[in-house]
């Protein structure tokens, strides 16, 4: 990663109820955040209402943040198809708004993010939530709202993830390519 290049991350943790987003600066290391909160849906009635407002505040955010990334968690399948249907479709309006701003898109399963944070892929939020500030400066921030820490813990998932893809300014564009390239850095077994 270019350190003389900053950019911005968008982290989303997609809901229905409760949305969590976070705007992480890569212009140093750690990463800095530069906001961090829920959107509050739960008022709203109807699905299409929640998810016209997920477009919109998306949309707002990116207006006004100029992020180059979206890092947006992956939907779980759980024991409950409609929950799991109403989070995709919240996920994919994510989606719909960065693409249309210009955002290249990054999804990733709760499980990466949370080995990502924590080396732990079962770990709890709080675990999630209590580590973050041990990984991006929180700007004075304590943030108790696990929607807006999951948000931020995905943005610092895709940091992280795009930080290994680097070595020496070079960036890869997945493991094949960077193991294609590195041969000698390869350990035999």
């Amino acid at each position: 990663m270019n350190k003389d290049i900053s950019y911005k991350i968008l982290g989303v943790d997609p809901g229905t109820n409760f949305l969590g987003f976070a705007i992480i600066e890569t212009i140093c290391d750690p990463p800095k955040v530069m906001s961090l909160d829920v959107i509050n849906l739960s008022k709203y009635k109807d699905q299409q209402t929640k998810l016209l407002h997920i477009h919109r505040e998306i949309s707002k955010l990116i207006e006004i943040f100029h992020p180059k990334q979206l890092a947006i968690e992956e939907p779980f399948y759980a024991n409950n198809v409609q929950s799991m249907l109403k989070l995709g479709r919240a996920q994919g309006v994510a989606i719909a708004a960065a693409i249309n701003m210009g955002l290249t898109i990054a999804e990733y399963s709760p499980k990466k993010v949370k080995q990502s944070i924590t080396g732990n892929g079962n770990a709890a939020k709080e675990q999630v939530a209590r580590m973050l500030p041990h990984l991006v400066d929180m700007n004075n921030q304590v943030y108790e709202k696990l929607d807006a820490t999951d948000a931020l813990a995905v943005a610092v998932c895709h940091y992280s993830q795009n930080k290994l893809l680097t070595t020496s300014g070079k960036k890869y564009s997945g493991w094949q390519e960077f193991v294609k390239n590195n041969e000698t850095r390869l350990k035999k077994s």
